[in-house]
């Protein structure tokens, strides 16, 4: 709670600033935020880095059993995915990434580029370095935030319910420990395994609009006590007592 105050007060203080000394809002907050600006507006046929960090952002904001590539291309699917997020905030819904999306962007996210929802410390409790899993420590790390970003979105769309996370990236020790499987998600960092309110069937059910293509819950072996979502190159849905 402290973190969040202090968040939204370092913003108010910026904003002010900028209004002050002609600096737009959206700016202000970004550069308080010390994690990306964007410095011009996005729209199809727009493409660079710009691009890609706007997709990490959006990717959960797309229809059922569709994933958004982190490719740089501004193509139809993402600007449908940033109309999806403009509605659900409350802005004007053209695709268009401008300066009032970007400031909805800055005031939904931390100093470190993660959701104000989720950490870091939650989608890795096996160790701090992020190594030791299938992919480099750095991969990890950034699977693990495209996963939060998605979280982010499917906790709007339930209505702002806090969602809880068991266990996110494991190293092969962390795996092995915990008796997952040798081909598990969790070792590329883009697992996580949801558990408390709300119901895991809920939590099944909803992730289907979120670009998770793993989902794994009640009905599926092992999977009776939580929910399990995950980027996958295959699509596998499995909660057989959720209806999935």
């Amino acid at each position: 709670m402290l973190k969040r105050t202090t968040r939204l007060l370092v913003s108010f203080v910026m904003v002010m600033a900028g209004a002050v000394i002609g600096v737009g809002a959206a700016s202000g907050t970004a550069q308080a935020a010390s994690c990306y600006t964007w410095n011009r507006t996005l729209s199809q046929g727009s493409s660079g880095a710009d691009v890609t960090q706007l997709q990490i952002r959006v990717a959960g904001w797309v229809t059922s059993g569709e994933r958004l590539s982190y490719d740089g291309q501004y193509g139809a699917r993402t600007a449908a995915a940033v109309k999806k997020f403009q509605a659900a905030y409350g802005l004007s819904a053209d695709g268009v990434a401008g300066p009032k999306t970007f400031s909805k962007i800055y005031a939904l996210q931390d100093a470190d580029c993660t959701p104000i929802h989720f950490t870091y410390g939650e989608l890795n409790r096996c160790n701090s370095t992020w190594s030791g899993g299938a992919v480099s420590a750095a991969t990890a790390k950034a699977n693990a935030l495209k996963t939060m970003w998605k979280l982010e979105a499917m906790r709007h769309q339930l209505g702002d319910v806090p969602i809880q996370i068991s266990s996110g990236f494991r190293s092969y020790a962390c795996n092995k420990a915990v008796g997952g499987s040798a081909t598990s998600r969790h070792l590329y960092g883009d697992a996580a395994d949801l558990v408390g309110s709300p119901s895991f069937c809920r939590l099944a059910q909803q992730a289907r609009t979120h670009g998770f293509s793993q989902i794994l819950g009640p009905g599926y072996p092992d999977h009776s006590d939580h929910t399990h979502v995950a980027f996958s190159p295959s699509q596998l849905w499995s909660a057989s007592r959720c209806g999935i």
